[in-house]
């Protein structure tokens, strides 16, 4: 497939009555660390409005330098917090739709009084679980844990190709039919279709929740689904990934469209969201289970392709389910997620370090938008063929520059990450509703692919979790469950032997049971080193 270069739109003012273009009825368009926290203590020192002018939902309020702060708290981490919880308020209180079936298990967009025509967004329970799973070590509440079984189990149990087809076991990522209780096809593409990048990721997720909850279906599916990539690969070219973007799941079709201006056909037959696909891989062979063989060698040709076309010559799309194949658009999702993977498996490449730090000035190159740059901050717009900034894109690509920073120690970019995250708060409203900037409160963009971009902000740097509260942080392994109370918290992991990292700003720890611990009561950061699955952190309430 050739790559399209589509003009660039005017850059926009920063307001929120234009929405995306809709092309038809079911579809729209493209849519250290004591020095940082006395930073921080410092900027909000001075916090001032910013002369009534508005970023979402909110008046700008600034620094004494005036650069951009969250619209809400007195530090950066009060700000995150404290959207964090209305986004996952929001998210769990949803209304049903007629059919019984949870809004956001059937729309991609949410509307106050109407349930809106567009089906599912291809990733949104994927992004949905990968959040929750970060956000359920953080607050501890058995209803996340919960929701996270209602979604897998909805896809799997309503959502799933034939076994018999050539792409069958794995799932459709849209319900053609509004609220007909099925996933059955592609957006664009239409009924039977389906993308198997998604559904990678789709397996990536079910064996982390198969280490969190210990139900065998979700791993017997992950394997299924992984059995099935390794069936279909290929290893690819320039025009073609070694899976297809979209591909119908009975004939083995790859779908084509003509472009009315060039009159050329394009072909589904390439994307670069392999992510998923890796992680899935990984996760199996380290369990032992599966055909491991098999998916040591085809990761190894995914890495292969990954390296000798994406990573040399910068074609980073599709993603978007609402974009037509023959719209072809490069993207920040695809690229920064790559560099996410790299930076957490240094092994992955010798030259790892370069490799994420060229992702990263790419993606800027390309996306950054400097419509809020008055107030100190670049933001990042979703794709090329959709040049306006990203509540998620800009807060992940924020995350992933913490990241680099610290497994770098290379800081130039670390207080630009931040007041991109400041700048993503303000698109949520005070009851949780997160819109997208000129658009439609999505469910993908504001819920599944928002609230990990904060918690994993807060892993590479604890300051930014809140003071005053308690928070596990990161774990290497996957929290199976976790209850925090005054005197003590208590968590069980997945794995035998792991490492936790916990923020403690309401308390003191005093001794830990199951595991070893190292404190630094400066930054309130507690390592844990878990020598069992079950640890009990006996607590001590500051003063």
């Amino acid at each position: 497939m050739e790559q399209v270069t589509l003009p660039e739109r005017p850059q926009p003012t920063l307001t929120m009555s234009s929405p995306r273009p809709v092309r038809d009825l079911i579809a729209v368009t493209l849519r250290s660390s004591v020095r940082l926290g006395l930073a921080t203590a410092a900027l909000f020192a001075g916090t001032r409005l910013g002369a009534s002018e508005r970023i979402g939902y909110h008046e700008v309020r600034t620094d004494a330098s005036g650069r951009i702060i969250p619209w809400y708290g007195k530090t950066p981490a009060e700000g995150y917090d404290h959207v964090l919880r209305r986004v996952w308020n929001f998210w769990i209180t949803m209304r049903n739709c007629p059919n019984g079936v949870p809004y956001y298990l059937q729309h991609q967009v949410w509307k106050p009084k109407e349930d809106d025509p567009r089906g599912l967004g291809g990733d949104q329970i994927n992004m949905a679980l990968s959040s929750w799973n970060l956000l359920y070590g953080y607050l501890g509440d058995p209803a996340i844990r919960d929701n996270m079984r209602l979604m897998a189990d909805r896809w799997m149990d309503h959502g799933l190709a034939p076994e018999g087809d050539p792409w069958g076991g794995l799932p459709f990522p849209y319900n053609m039919e509004e609220h007909s209780g099925r996933y059955d096809g592609d957006m664009r593409a239409g009924l039977g279709f389906l993308q198997p990048d998604k559904a990678a990721s789709f397996g990536a997720e079910l064996v982390m929740l198969y280490k969190m909850t210990g139900e065998r279906r979700y791993l017997d599916r992950a394997v299924k689904i992984a059995d099935r990539l390794v069936q279909n690969v290929k290893p690819g070219d320039k025009a073609n990934s070694p899976w297809p973007f979209r591909v119908n799941a009975h004939t083995g079709q790859v779908p084509e469209e003509r472009k009315d201006t060039d009159h050329l056909i394009y072909r589904a037959a390439y994307t670069t969201n392999w992510t998923g696909a890796l992680r899935l891989f990984d996760g199996l062979a380290a369990l032992g289970v599966g055909k491991v063989d098999a998916y040591r060698a085809t990761s190894r040709v995914v890495t292969d392709w990954l390296k000798a076309y994406p990573l040399r010559n910068n074609r980073w799309g599709p993603f978007f389910e609402d974009v037509s194949t023959k719209d072809y658009s490069d993207t920040e999702i695809n690229a920064d997620t790559l560099a996410y993977y790299i930076l957490e498996h240094p092994g992955w490449d010798p030259d790892w370090k370069a490799k994420a730090r060229g992702i990263l000035d790419w993606s800027y190159r390309t996306f950054a938008n400097k419509e809020a740059e008055k107030w100190g901050v670049i933001v990042i717009n979703e794709q090329t063929a959709y040049t306006v900034p990203g509540n998620s894109h800009t807060s992940r690509h924020a995350s992933v520059e913490l990241l680099y920073a610290e497994k770098t120690g290379d800081t130039a970019d670390r207080d630009a990450a931040m007041r991109r995250l400041a700048w993503a708060t303000y698109w949520v409203d005070e009851d949780g509703k997160n819109q997208y900037p000129r658009d439609d409160n999505w469910l993908t963009d504001g819920y599944g692919d928002f609230v990990r971009h904060y918690l994993r902000a807060m892993a590479s740097f604890p300051e930014l979790a809140p003071d005053g509260q308690d928070h596990l942080l990161r774990t290497s392994s996957v929290i199976r469950s976790i209850a925090y109370g005054p005197r003590e918290i208590r968590y069980e992991v997945f794995d035998p032997e792991s490492d936790e990292m916990l923020k403690l700003g309401a308390s003191d720890p005093v001794r830990v049971e199951g595991g070893s611990m190292r404190w630094d009561p400066a930054t309130r950061v507690l390592r844990i080193h878990s020598e069992g699955r079950r640890v009990v952190i006996s607590l001590r309430p500051r003063p």
